[in-house]
């Protein structure tokens, strides 16, 4: 079975007739640096000379920052020419202008390429442009602390192996955690003041203790327990959809069952089979494929056969617990938001820019649907 690490879960040439001609207007990196810096005259009348020569560096900063990202995305200097497009670039470029920290051109990049993949949708277009609007308001802290509420609710890792789903996932908080993580409230008021998240007066997080298992429940489910009737049946669903036996293994916190090799149960839509591989013209070449919708419905039929016993259950939930505090980062990140009481909501513009941010720190994370 094949799998990435973390899941979430043409041509763009403008074209303009009159009467029979079609003309096909391309943009390519020189004519995109000519129009940067069209866009950039337009906010030089803002400044005094004082301040010129500042605005001019960081604008400068962010240019050779963002044109090599959108060069290497497949039509997105074509976005150059797009009016909406230039609109958010002019926007990007002042608060390139007005900020200090460095981190911000990254970020402000990684949002005008979501901007060019994700601007047809307009509820993600408007979270966009005021997520631009306040990168250089948003603290080091509120920033940190929103992409690690984002990267909890939206990045899981695919691995079936729990431990080497438990690595991942360290490993990605690792990549996030670039800082000491916020103490007190004062950074979700601010938060809520850029309209990043709303505070919700009703209810109360939960805890990682209670998320975690539900988000993986393929991990902490107990299983089938070896040599019942249940495993022997398991065993025939697979055979008969000509799926092989090794998609069960051995659970890894519970000793004498077998559970499906996968983080939780709606992987099964996106689970491949490894074919073995053939060999074409003297090479060897390998191939997988998506299974077929009945073979996922003998994967999910495997799944109900599970044992149900809570206490059992409960025992299963504290070993991957005890797994989950062994890595370093993970246990960081438990102390962190057990210690919130808060209920919170992440707008649209909170969303687009806690992905950015997080995808600035692991550019392998998945792209934002």
């Amino acid at each position: 079975m094949g799998d990435k690490q973390i899941q979430k879960a043409g041509s763009y040439s403008h074209q303009f007739q009159v009467d029979s001609i079609v003309m096909n207007i391309g943009i390519d990196e020189k004519r995109a640096r000519e129009i940067y810096e069209e866009m950039n005259s337009q906010l030089k009348v803002e400044y005094t000379q004082e301040a010129l020569n500042i605005a001019n560096a960081r604008v400068t900063e962010f240019e050779n920052r963002l044109l090599p990202k959108m060069q290497a995305v497949e039509g997105a200097l074509q976005a150059f020419a797009d009016p909406a497009f230039q609109v958010t670039l002019v926007q990007a470029q002042r608060t390139a202008a007005s900020t200090e920290r460095s981190v911000d051109y990254d970020l402000l990049t990684e949002l005008l390429v979501h901007r060019f993949k994700n601007g047809e949708n307009r509820v993600t277009r408007a979270g966009i442009n005021r997520a631009v609007e306040i990168v250089d308001q948003i603290s080091d802290e509120a920033l940190l602390a929103l992409t690690v509420f984002h990267s909890v609710s939206t990045f899981v890792p695919a691995q079936g192996n729990i431990r080497d789903g438990l690595d991942t996932l360290n490993d990605l908080f690792g990549k996030i955690l670039y800082r000491a993580l916020p103490e007190g409230m004062d950074w979700l008021d601010h938060l809520d003041i850029l309209d990043a998240v709303r505070i919700s007066p009703f209810g109360s997080l939960k805890t990682i203790e209670e998320y975690y298992p539900h988000r993986l429940d393929g991990y902490v489910d107990l299983g089938i327990q070896k040599g019942t009737a249940e495993h022997e049946q398991a065993l025939q669903i697979l055979a008969n959809a000509n799926l092989p036996s090794n998609i069960l293994v051995d659970h890894e916190l519970n000793v004498g069952f077998v559970r499906l090799n996968i983080s939780d149960i709606s992987q099964v839509d996106l689970l491949v089979l490894q074919r073995p591989p053939v060999v074409d013209g003297g090479l060897e070449e390998a191939f997988s494929a998506p299974l077929t919708e009945s073979q996922k419905h003998s994967v999910r039929s495997v799944y109900s056969l599970y044992k149900k016993d809570e206490p059992l259950k409960r025992q299963t939930i504290g070993a991957f617990m005890s797994e989950w505090e062994k890595r370093p980062h993970l246990k960081a990140l438990q102390a962190w938001w057990n210690s919130l009481k808060t209920n919170i909501q992440i707008t649209s513009v909170g969303k687009v820019l806690a992905h950015s941010n997080a995808q600035r720190c692991d550019n392998s994370l998945p792209a934002l649907d």
